[in-house]
C-alpha cells in the first residue's frame, strides 16, 4: 500500500504503524500477514536520521508491504540464513557510505529519467 499524500512525517508514520500492526492482531491474521515499513525517512531506533543503513527501509513514498507469512516461509526455506540479507545489505550501504549512496541515486534517478533528460 503506496500512500505518498499521507502519513509524510516519520514520527506519525511509526505510530501508524503499530496501529497496522495492532490491527493484524486483533483480525487473528498473525501468523498469516506480516506488516513491513518502508518511509523516505525512515530512521532505525538506534541510529541518527543520516546514518546509511536507513535507507535499507526508505522508499520514495510512504509504504506499508502487506506480506503473507508463507511467502516468508518460503523465502527462508530457499535462503535459510534469512537475516544474513539484511545485515548484507547494511553492510553494503556502509561500505558505500552517504557520499557513495547518493551517487548511486542519483545515477538510477538519470537511468530512470532515460535518454530525454540528458538531451
Amino acid at each position: 500500500l503506496i500512500h505518498p499524500q499521507v502519513l509524510t512525517d516519520f514520527a506519525d508514520y511509526n505510530d501508524f504503524i503499530e496501529v497496522a500492526e495492532d490491527t493484524v492482531a486483533e483480525l487473528d491474521l498473525g501468523g498469516v500477514l506480516q506488516v513491513a515499513s518502508f518511509h523516505p525517512a525512515y530512521q532505525f531506533a538506534d541510529t541518527e536520521a543520516d546514518d546509511v543503513s536507513n535507507a535499507t527501509n526508505r522508499s520514495p513514498f510512504p509504504t506499508l508491504h502487506l506480506i503473507r507469512e508463507e511467502s516468508i516461509d518460503r523465502a527462508v526455506a530457499a535462503f535459510p540464513e534469512a537475516e544474513l540479507i539484511y545485515q548484507t545489505n547494511i553492510a553494503t550501504l556502509q561500505q558505500l557510505g552517504a557520499e557513495g549512496w547518493a551517487e548511486l541515486q542519483r545515477a538510477c534517478q538519470a537511468d530512470a529519467a532515460g535518454p530525454a533528460a540528458e538531451g
